[in-house]
């Protein structure tokens, strides 16, 4: 009979060193022995992809992107193996298997792929063996069998695509974080953790600037009907913020911040930043994401641009309930009364400079969520 099976991912700093290597192994063998199926999804140790990066920068100024899929592959080889060895030294049977031989079918983009398809094949028949069967995350296989990586936070798609090929019953993102929070608990001390939250709500706090799970990845879970966990790896397999497919919530969830983005005045070129342009406002300014952009000084948008964050509230309450709208509005007005805001269906923005980011996160915290 097919037992039940679950996926965990662990991020980097989860699988760092050695002793929280075996740390996770001794997890993953805690939740194999509950009586159900294990399939984990890590990723490189530490800071290691980046550290690889930095070794093909000293090489070449503009190495080619084939070969960057191929170098910054090796590090999610060298965390599946090793967390391998250590499940088997825990007594459970473990095999690890790369993206290719996991059956994570992608596009031919290098560096930044689209999974197209999961033949999980191989898998499957590591779970029927009674295998723990341990893959490496951001990495997949062209269908001319190049190796391809899937770009930032891909190993969370990784996750979420073997949950929905294998019909796992939930997918557990593993990190440092025991949840989501009502906001990043590191700048607002009275952030509260959300014991359950719809996907669709997730997704925007994603979109919005939270950092504790990959918009893409929860997307796709959204798009899938996958259920997602997202737990601390120190505490019990299972703990932490369920996330379970649905619309955005009804009320006000959360407040979340980005502080990644320009503000490029009214009649700047956008055409070489068309892909990173997050909101155009009323009065003809543009907000630019500029993570993955050259350096702003060297645009030539032909515009000013300014360095800013974004604040935004979540909820589709603060948009449909007038009071609410006004009362978060009144918040950033008394930092900045020229403030620009613009509401979406389940969100309200305000754009304020970087310096004042923090206090008016802390601010409609206080407004919205803590009453």
């Amino acid at each position: 009979m097919t037992r039940p099976c679950v996926v965990q991912k662990y991020g980097g700093s989860s699988v760092a060193d050695v002793a929280q290597i075996r740390s996770v192994a001794e997890r993953v063998v805690a939740t194999r022995r509950t009586g159900v199926d294990v399939v984990v999804v890590v990723s490189a140790m530490g800071n290691t992809t980046n550290e690889l990066l930095a070794l093909a920068a000293e090489i070449s100024d503009n190495p080619g992107r084939r070969e960057l899929d191929l170098l910054i592959s090796v590090g999610e080889r060298v965390s599946m193996t090793l967390l391998a060895m250590a499940i088997e030294d825990l007594g459970e049977p473990a095999q690890s298997f790369t993206g290719s031989q996991s059956g994570i079918m992608t596009d031919a983009r290098h560096v930044s792929a689209n999974v197209i398809e999961v033949r999980p094949h191989r898998i499957r028949r590591a779970l029927d063996e009674g295998q723990i069967a341990i893959v490496a995350g951001f990495q997949g296989v062209s269908l001319s069998g190049e190796v391809t990586t899937l770009g930032r936070g891909g190993s969370d798609t990784t996750a979420v695509v073997l949950t929905a090929a294998l019909g796992a019953l939930h997918c557990e993102i593993c990190s440092d974080v025991d949840g989501v929070y009502t906001a990043d608990p590191r700048s607002v001390t009275a952030a509260q953790r959300i014991d359950e939250l719809s996907l669709g709500s997730a997704v925007a706090m994603a979109e919005s600037g939270s950092k504790v799970l990959l918009a893409e990845a929860l997307t796709q879970a959204e798009a899938q009907g996958i259920t997602l966990m997202a737990g601390a790896t120190s505490k019990p397999a299972g703990s932490g913020t369920r996330i379970v497919p649905g619309p955005v919530d009804s009320g006000v969830t959360g407040v979340a911040r980005d502080d990644g983005l320009f503000l490029v005045d009214a009649g700047a070129d956008l055409s070489q930043v068309s892909g990173a342009v997050r909101a155009r406002l009323a009065d003809g300014r543009a907000l630019i994401d500029g993570r993955n952009l050259p350096d702003p000084d060297n645009w030539n948008l032909g515009a000013p641009s300014q360095p800013v964050a974004a604040v935004s509230v979540i909820g589709r309450a603060v948009v449909a309930q007038p009071s609410l709208t006004q009362a978060a509005v009144a918040v950033i007005h008394h930092l900045d009364p020229d403030a620009p805001w613009w509401a979406g269906c389940d969100r309200l923005t305000a754009v304020v400079t970087r310096a004042q980011a923090e206090e008016a996160e802390q601010n409609l915290h206080a407004a919205m969520i803590e009453p």
